[in-house]
Order: structure tokens, then C-alpha cells, then sequence
């Protein structure tokens, strides 16, 4: 057991030393849009299934609450998956895949940013959502794992874990989540 452990910590530890370089350009890459959304007066729209919806929750509370700061403004951003009326209303009414696309054209704006979170990359419903987001002119970061899958070339910048264990995949999108609201917090 304690072998399993260290073996973890050990793989994941690794993965990030040996790839310092393309998190540090892909977190900038990222910042810099999401910077120049919020310098237009625009948004941050989230969105995941399972345990990447918690990702899209988690940054969105960090960037509306706070993150290290004790004081600063709150930053606009919604994730289109905690609201469990109206995904029910839509999957019901319309078919699961749209549970986000739906929202997506009530809400999204040009010059938002949307944030969507995959460990697979081939999440149909987020697929759709970003078809729906491109067309109407918001800047799209897709945060991935595995190979990428079919979100791997959707938007602006793709942010790719190339790990297949779905729970690593998910600490370092947590990790990920927390550099951006550290980088986002500086200017605020």
C-alpha cells in the first residue's frame, strides 16, 4: 500500500518536472485571454461533466469569491453545470447533448471566454457547446486529458494532460485551476 502511494506521488511528480515548460507557456497562453475578456467587460463560462464539472465549479468560486487575496473585486464567471434545474430541463426537453449548448447561446457573448474541462476531450455535449460558443465569437480553452480526444483542436488553446489514470488527470487540473486564479488575482 505504502509502495502504491509513493509510486503516485513519485509518477506525478515526475510528469510535472518534465513538463514545467509547456505548463508554464500553456497557463500564460491562458491568462492572457481570460485577462483580455475581463479588460473588455466580459465573462468566464465554464463547463465539465462528473468530476470535471467540479473543476468548472471550483474555479468559477475562487474567481467570484477569492482566491489569496483577502480583497479585490469579484470577477464575472458562471458554470453551466450546477444548475441542476435547468440541465434536467434540457436533457429532458432537448437531449443530454445540449445541456450546455443550450445555455451557451442564451448566455455567451463575443469576447467571453469559455473554459471547457475533459479528461476524455471527447465529451459530445461540451463538443456541441463550443460549436455554439465559436460562432458567436468567444475565445474557447479546452483543458483536457489522455490524447486530447476531439476537443484537442477546438479553440484558441488547448491544455492537454497526457496522462491515461483519470484521477492524476484531475489533480492536475485542480492544479492548473489554482495557477490560473493566482495569475488572475495579480491584476486585481
Amino acid at each position: 500500500m505504502r509502495e502504491k502511494i509513493k509510486e503516485n506521488i513519485e509518477n506525478l511528480t515526475s510528469y510535472l518536472n518534465d513538463n514545467i515548460e509547456y505548463f508554464t507557456r500553456k497557463i500564460y497562453q491562458i491568462c492572457e485571454i481570460l485577462w483580455q475578456s475581463y479588460y473588455n467587460n466580459k465573462k468566464i463560462i465554464t463547463m465539465g461533466n462528473g468530476g470535471s464539472a467540479a473543476d468548472a465549479q471550483h474555479i468559477v468560486c475562487e474567481l467570484i469569491g477569492r482566491f489569496l487575496k483577502s480583497q479585490r473585486q469579484p470577477l464575472a464567471a458562471v458554470c453551466l453545470n450546477t444548475n441542476v434545474s435547468t440541465l434536467t430541463a434540457i436533457a429532458n426537453d432537448f437531449g443530454y447533448e445540449y445541456v450546455f449548448s443550450r445555455q451557451i447561446e442564451a448566455l455567451c457573448e463575443e469576447g467571453d471566454a469559455v473554459i471547457a474541462y475533459s479528461t476524455s476531450g471527447n465529451s459530445e455535449n461540451i463538443i456541441e457547446a463550443l460549436k455554439i460558443a465559436h460562432s458567436k465569437g468567444a475565445k474557447i480553452i479546452t483543458i483536457t486529458g489522455k490524447d486530447g480526444g476531439k476537443m484537442k483542436g477546438i479553440g484558441e488553446v488547448n491544455f492537454n494532460i497526457e496522462l491515461k489514470d483519470t484521477p492524476r488527470i484531475q489533480e492536475v487540473h485542480c492544479l492548473i485551476n489554482h495557477l490560473i486564479c493566482e495569475l488572475l488575482e495579480s491584476r486585481y
